[in-house]
């Protein structure tokens, strides 16, 4: 048994589905950075978009159904907002890095040198790909990629939920604030620190130049929400 037959059996036992046809599975593991390298070699290896452009789909499906069902009291507007949270670049690769995805994908020497096993955006599609992968050896059936992926969706739901992002707590303010003609809410960027892949903003919401609110989170967005959750509890709001 040669490493990679190897590997793909860890990978499995990760994810809870064991594979039929490995080729597929090898298929979804395969950027096509080394795939433009075996072919400059005369070998014919297929790359991981065709399995990604599906898994966008399959992903789209799992979550849009499971927010149906589970949030019988949100308006079209918040169930998409809410999808494209957890199905985001960002929350896909996280996802692949929690299954140590990046060890198994096959990348060309010069993405292989340049960090390429923890990009964002390979780790997503290399994910999307992987649950292409499932649904076809499954037999085009959405129960085994399902039972994978949702505790990883669940999860970010419930982790966002705690941030508050669902609530779009900068329009509450914004529309309180508009009440009173000549008001000049903005929010401004006092800080910013930590490493390049885990950096921390700090946000200060203002109202005519005062600090009404203030918010620290991993990206601007979540903490000027933060900032603004802050304010409306100095406004009276819950």
């Amino acid at each position: 048994m040669n490493s990679s037959e190897k590997d793909s059996r860890f990978l499995e036992e990760r994810i809870g589905y064991t594979f039929n046809n490995k080729e597929i599975l090898g298929e979804a593991l395969t950027h096509s950075s080394f795939s433009n390298e075996s072919k400059s070699k005369g070998a014919k290896v297929e790359c991981n978009e065709r399995l990604e452009f599906l898994g966008d789909s399959v992903l789209s499906i799992i979550v849009s159904s499971y927010l149906f069902e589970h949030y019988k009291n949100k308006q079209e507007g918040d169930l998409t907002k809410i999808r494209a949270s957890v199905v985001c670049e960002k929350a896909l690769s996280k996802f692949a890095l929690d299954i140590g995805l990046g060890e198994y994908i096959r990348l060309g020497h010069g993405e292989a040198m340049n960090n390429g096993r923890r990009r964002a955006s390979i780790l997503a599609d290399a994910f999307e790909a992987l649950l292409a992968a499932v649904y076809l050896d499954s037999g085009e059936s959405f129960e085994p990629v399902a039972a994978f992926l949702l505790p990883f969706i669940t999860d970010e739901i419930d982790e966002i939920k705690r941030s508050g992002v669902f609530v779009d707590y900068k329009t509450t303010l914004q529309q309180i604030v508009q009440q009173v003609e000549g008001e000049k809410l903005e929010y401004v960027l006092i800080k910013e620190s930590g490493p390049d892949h885990k950096k921390i903003f700090e946000v200060e919401a203002r109202l005519n130049s005062n600090v009404i609110g203030h918010g620290s989170a991993g990206s601007k967005r979540e903490a000027e929400q933060l900032a603004a959750k802050e304010a409306l509890v100095l406004f009276g709001e819950n």
